[in-house]
């Protein structure tokens, strides 16, 4: 199946095989958390040496997933960076069972990774200034709708989301690694799918 993509970059077989890692996982999410930050800086976080980090780092940038931040860094210290532009998910052919795994294992850490960045908002917000709360809002509907009209508002929806995509990341190549305290890093959670609507069980021949 075909989806069209509102991301930088839909991720190739073997970039999902390698970003299905759970230490790359947990690297990536410090640096979209933190920003850009060196494989020492990222070992102490996750309590692995810094060869460990260097490495799996390495492998994210192989990718296309992060990328170095030259204006950054002294001597041989090297800072990295969330690659702009976010990416997506391909729907991984069905004769390629590796990397269907691999795109089941990425999905269960999305689940697990919004989860996680809901119970900290519950958490957080009491304290949170006055202006930020009202500017924030949790978000559920359910509609009944065609997969065209599905389809649709899926696209609308992403098309938004772009503009804001692209002023964020102007925002962070000219901040250098020191942003606008004005900001805040905001995070965005959108899906659609239908409930109820599995393919029947084909039936076996009558007897």
């Amino acid at each position: 199946m075909t989806r069209k993509s509102f991301s930088a970059r839909t991720l190739d077989a073997k970039a999902l095989k390698s970003f299905a890692h759970p230490l790359r996982l947990r690297l990536y999410e410090l640096l979209d958390e933190h920003g850009p930050s060196t494989a020492t800086q990222l070992a102490a976080r996750v309590h692995e040496n810094t060869g460990a980090t260097s490495y799996h780092l390495r492998e994210l940038a192989r990718h296309g997933m992060i990328e170095p931040v030259p204006e950054l860094g002294r001597g041989k210290e090297k800072f990295w960076r969330i690659t702009p532009g976010g990416f997506a998910f391909g729907s991984p052919p069905d004769s390629d069972p590796e990397t269907a795994s691999a795109v089941e294992f990425l999905i269960a850490d999305v689940i697990r990774q919004r989860g996680a960045e809901l119970a900290r908002w519950q958490e957080e917000e009491g304290s949170t200034p006055e202006e930020w709360v009202r500017a924030s809002g949790l978000t559920r509907r359910s509609l009944r709708l065609t997969a065209e009209e599905l389809t649709s508002l899926s696209h609308q929806v992403h098309e938004v989301l772009a503009v804001y995509r692209e002023l964020s990341d102007r925002r962070e190549r000219e901040s250098a690694g020191d942003p606008d305290p004005a900001t805040a890093k905001v995070v965005i959670h959108f899906d659609t799918f239908p409930v109820g609507r599995r393919n029947a069980p084909e039936k076996g021949p009558q007897g």
